[in-house]
């Protein structure tokens, strides 16, 4: 199967995007996300999606960093658009914050590790096919931008990361709220008993 480095925001949307890529994919995801606000909010949903993935068997890798310094530059780098509606500019730049991110953690890896390498080896983690994000399934997200940054991000990548055995790092294009992705993965969710939010994650959109 092709492998993917999925970014991950959450347990519940988790829950319902690997069902749609396991029969398919060999998944990792991957956590970075310091724009939760405030930290325990953070450490929560982690806290839910490590126990999630530890009962799932799904391998999962959490960015080293420290939050107080990350939400700090997420700050900055959002500055100006603190009144942006949801789904607007504050929310593409946060897109683009975490596939940047993702897309780093998978380029780093098969500068140095060709994707036939570990296949031979039966290796999972590295010479990822994609990488992708999972936040298309949240009815409260715009798919088609975040597909857009995430095709930019792969090109700028692949531009600058030349990878063993010349295959570019792919961005994985999605939709999962299509055919009621979002139900599914809502009914799978309140079947496991997993910590649901209200809200997307900043502080500005809990106001």
């Amino acid at each position: 199967m092709k492998k993917i480095l999925l970014h991950a925001c959450c347990a519940p949307c988790t829950a319902g995007v690997y069902e749609q890529l396991k029969d398919n994919f060999n998944v990792t995801l991957f956590w970075y996300n310091p724009n939760i606000f405030p930290k325990a909010e953070h450490d929560r949903r982690l806290n839910e999606l490590l126990n999630f993935c530890d009962e799932k068997n799904i391998r999962i890798m959490v960015g080293d960093y420290n939050w107080s310094e990350e939400h700090g530059y997420w700050l900055q780098v959002i500055k100006g658009l603190e009144k942006e509606p949801e789904r607007g500019k504050r929310c593409e730049v946060c897109y683009k914050m975490r596939l940047e991110a993702t897309a780093a953690v998978a380029a780093q890896a098969n500068d140095h590790h060709s994707h036939d390498e570990f296949s031979a080896k039966g290796g999972p983690a590295y010479g990822w096919d994609f990488f992708g994000a999972e936040l298309s399934i949240s009815p409260h997200k715009n798919s088609e931008a975040i597909n857009e940054i995430g095709k930019k991000v792969a090109t700028e990548f692949d531009a600058s990361h030349s990878r063993v055995g010349g295959n570019p790092l792919k961005y994985f294009e999605a939709d999962f709220k299509k055919n009621d992705g979002f139900l599914k993965a809502s009914k799978i969710s309140k079947e496991l008993k997993l910590y649901r939010q209200d809200y997307c994650g900043c502080e500005f959109s809990e106001r």
